[in-house]
């Protein structure tokens, strides 16, 4: 799966202000990820509020965002949720033109033990035309796929082929990289914690922040994929602020509004996310000219 090395964005999903999709924003979007360096895209992770899209729309970001890129860089659908026969049909049914892997999250708010979280992703692998990766973010979803549980589901089917892990617990990546098989790939769902990742062997990032800072994030994760790691704890350190200010009011609110500001989209989200405050707004404002420099 050399499509998942690299920098990956995890695209949001732009609105018009009367919550419709604004396709013509999107596909700005996607221009301005390709000539930024991204090496792949995710259309409907987390991050594109899938969770407030309906079946009919879901469907028809996937064709567009197909569509739009063309075969010009690989493509992964996000398609999870807590209602694992809901996921598996939605897998069934998924038009894998122009895509190379879906992307999973695991079970949110159930709090699912392991045996119930192994048992989910079963039923996706067996249904799933593509590779599956895993995707564990225990401050969203209330639980944890923990490193056993992973390295055995990697073991167990050929097509889970990767996990982004959002756990920030280096244990838990360190565990994984130890006892994976050999050809399954680890993936930073993290952007501060992307560089220290990658020194532990991930194979890259699938980004918030690139979404406005496409080729900061593709410099920083290409220089680590080097192993000039000097060079890329000066992109590391120029975006640890940026980074903050995006997740002070939920995400994707905060790299929205930056996406506003740089005239891709604009800030509109859909309940019950609003709109951050004016205060991060300034913060943001003040942020933005030091990253550029």
């Amino acid at each position: 799966m050399k499509e998942l090395h690299g920098a990956g964005v995890a695209l949001v999903t732009p609105f018009h202000s009367d919550g419709s999709i604004d396709f013509e924003s999107l596909a700005t979007l996607i221009e301005y990820q390709i000539t930024g360096g991204m090496d792949y895209l995710v259309s409907l992770g987390t991050t594109g509020e899938v969770a407030t899209l309906n079946k009919k729309e879901k469907f028809a970001v996937w064709e567009f965002t197909a569509k739009q890129v063309a075969g010009r860089i690989p493509l992964v659908a996000g398609i999870g949720g807590n209602n694992t026969a809901e996921v598996v049909a939605e897998v069934s049914s998924f038009d894998v033109s122009g895509y190379c892997a879906i992307l999973s999250v695991s079970p949110y708010y159930s709090k699912p033990t392991q045996a119930g979280i192994y048992a989910h992703y079963k039923a996706i692998a067996e249904a799933s035309k593509l590779p599956i990766i895993l995707y564990n973010v225990p401050s969203r979803t209330g639980s944890s796929i923990s490193s056993a549980t992973t390295v055995r589901l990697a073991k167990d089917f050929a097509n889970i082929v990767a996990t982004k892990e959002a756990s920030g617990s280096f244990a838990q990546f360190s565990e994984i990289m130890r006892d994976k098989p050999a050809d399954f790939l680890l993936i930073s769902g993290d952007d501060p914690i992307t560089l220290p990742m990658m020194s532990l062997g991930a194979v890259g990032l699938i980004s918030v922040v690139a979404n406005a800072y496409p080729k900061q994030i593709a410099d920083l994760v290409h220089a680590c994929a080097a192993g000039d790691y000097v060079g890329a704890r000066t992109t590391h350190n120029s975006l640890l602020e940026t980074i903050d200010l995006c997740f002070v009011d939920a995400n994707p609110c905060g790299v929205k509004y930056i996406l506003q500001e740089l005239y891709i989209g604009t800030e509109h989200v859909r309940l019950p996310l609003v709109t951050i405050t004016d205060a991060t707004k300034e913060a943001i404002k003040q942020a933005m000219p030091l990253l550029a420099q």
